[in-house]
């Protein structure tokens, strides 16, 4: 296990101890189970070796009476321990599913490249595959197979030849076992990720389905995905042949084995060594004694897959710590102040964001304007707390944004991405950032602030309409705007918008300006990322940015009139190049 991975492996660990006191006593009914298991090899050596010789109804009768009752005792007892275990697992996620569901979330906003073996989601899978590992016959196996050496050596008290050949019987299967985890390795882990990579594209071209068809690339798309799907295909094939061949060798060799030892018992009664009974009992109890053995080698890729499941699992809880327990601090100022901030994007080499400084007062707003490319949207998003820094500071209200829990953060500044995306719930659910306690007034105050209340209205259950129901019926303008009442909800101190008026009409670029206008009345403040000259309107400073560095910052109109003033004598000095070339 790397090393890195040791915070996640201690959060595993720390979650599989609190499940001790069902560990125990799934054992403790294991005990009783497996010591029961000997009641059908018992019976049958009681039948062979009294009922048949003594021809002695009575004593048969008896012995039934006796067998009925302790089977019954042994189906309760294994019926509970399966519940138990059920339980175990379903305990094990439930003290993980908040944790993990959190560093999927937070590792997704920062990470815009997917892992080889893990995608979006994947995580919650990998706890799912845990939590059914717990509740299935394996795990239940696990337990038993401790057993499997006492009831080899009690095979040995019976004869010594009995006991030395059941022995050697085990050590093959566990051979097995043991080349089937080497084998089958490196397969069954390239299947996994072809399997991931194909599943990956297939849903990437139904999210982009329109773009497809109209474009005519069903072919070249179907084509591209039919020779990923094949690669998976293949992979998947030759790590099924591979665990089938252990498979079906560990399951006919245990046949065998029963056999032989009937075999090896007929010579020794022919001998006179042992009774028949002994020779029946030997076979039952052979086949008892090997069958946890032969469970995890037929379901090894259960094995694998939980292991799996377990390193993925350690390795998201090691790159996402916890969250700290912070003090709540009061509601802040809007007062932003950006030093000297530098951005690495995740998984990049170099910074897109470079010693960058700003500062934004109450009752202002600031424009940061610049061409495709140049870190607006990275300073957004480290402005946002989305994004850690390379370098430098960045404080709201005096305090670095690392001191403010990662929600109240979220409340004191309301974020519109360029990509809007509405989740499935009602729509004022969404404006709510899908709150069920929502409070109504608030969601109707953001709605109105952002121009999007009469739009709502006209839906066909208002604020209380499915977005699953009327996705494809709204327009991008009408996503943005309910997008920003989504921002504007909980009254945020600061509003950071990024490039908010991309799909927004001359209405809805009005009702931008107007909630603008009405922060800034508020003692708030707003931090636009804008290409449009309509969304800088109401900016009181504007913040230059070309390849990742600070341009220019100042007063809005000086600001331009400088740009305007270059530009002019770019063009000057390129009409007298022209004219010298002429």
């Amino acid at each position: 296990m790397p090393d890195n991975n040791l915070t996640g492996l201690s959060e595993l660990r720390d979650a599989k101890h609190g499940l001790k006191t069902l560990l125990w006593t799934a054992g403790f009914f294991s005990l009783f189970v497996n010591a029961l298991m000997l009641t059908g090899p018992l019976f049958m050596l009681q039948t062979y070796d009294r009922v048949l010789s003594a021809r002695s109804e009575p004593t048969l009768f008896a012995l039934l009476a006796v067998v009925a009752f302790l089977f019954l005792i042994m189906g309760l007892l294994d019926w509970a321990r399966s519940r138990m275990l059920t339980r175990m697992g379903a305990r094990f996620q439930d003290q993980l599913d908040k944790r993990v569901f959190q560093a999927m979330l937070k590792k997704a906003s920062t990470d815009h490249e997917i892992d080889e073996n893990t995608g979006s989601g994947e995580q919650l899978r990998d706890l799912e595959t845990m939590r059914r590992f717990y509740g299935s016959p394996l795990f239940a196996a696990l337990f038993d197979a401790p057993f499997t050496p006492i009831f080899l050596i009690g095979l040995g008290f019976f004869h010594p030849l009995i006991g030395l050949f059941a022995f050697a019987g085990g050590m093959v299967l566990i051979l097995s076992a043991l080349a089937n985890q080497l084998f089958t390795r490196t397969s069954a882990v390239k299947s996994a990720v072809s399997s991931f990579t194909a599943d990956r594209y297939s849903d990437q071209l139904q999210n982009e389905a329109e773009t497809i068809r109209s474009l005519g690339m069903q072919s070249n798309a179907f084509a591209k995905w039919a020779e990923a799907r094949k690669r998976a295909l293949t992979q998947s094939v030759r790590a099924s042949d591979l665990g089938g061949n252990f498979s079906t060798l560990s399951r006919v060799f245990r046949m065998f084995l029963q056999s032989a030892i009937l075999g090896l018992g007929a010579w020794l009664v022919l001998r006179g060594e042992i009774t028949p009974g002994v020779m029946i009992a030997s076979s039952i109890l052979l086949g008892r004694a090997l069958s946890p053995v032969e469970t995890v080698v037929n379901q090894w890729s259960t094995v694998q897959r939980t292991r799996r499941a377990w390193d993925n699992l350690a390795a998201l809880l090691s790159q996402i710590p916890e969250d700290r327990i912070l003090v709540d601090l009061p509601r802040p100022k809007a007062r932003l102040k950006a030093y000297q901030v530098s951005v690495i994007p995740p998984k990049g080499s170099t910074a897109t964001l470079k010693q960058v400084s700003l500062e934004i007062q109450p009752g202002e707003a600031v424009g940061v304007i610049g061409p495709s490319g140049s870190g607006k949207s990275t300073l957004a998003r480290a402005i946002t707390g989305l994004w850690p820094l390379a370098g430098g500071k960045v404080t709201l209200d005096g305090a670095p944004l690392h001191q403010y829990h990662p929600e109240k953060l979220a409340q004191y500044i309301g974020y519109l991405p360029q990509r809007v995306t509405l989740f499935d719930g009602t729509v004022a659910e969404n404006i709510a950032r899908l709150s069920r306690n929502f409070d109504s007034a608030q969601v109707i105050d953001a709605a109105q602030r952002a121009a999007a209340h009469e739009m709502i209205l006209r839906l066909p259950q208002g604020y209380n309409t499915p977005v699953h129901t009327i996705g494809t019926q709204l327009s991008g303008g009408q996503i943005q705007r309910i997008g920003l009442a989504r921002a504007l909800y909980g009254d945020p101190v600061l509003l950071v918008l990024d490039e908010p008026n991309s799909n927004l009409d001359n209405e809805g670029s009005v009702a931008l300006n107007d909630a603008i206008v009405a922060m800034k009345a508020a003692g708030d403040a707003v931090l636009i990322m804008a290409h449009r000259p309509a969304a800088i309107k109401e900016c009181d400073r504007l913040l230059v940015l070309e390849d990742g560095s600070r341009k220019a910052w100042g007063p809005r109109e000086k600001v331009m009139s400088d740009m305007l003033s270059n530009v002019r004598v770019i063009r000057k000095t390129a009409a007298v190049g022209a004219g010298g070339l002429a």
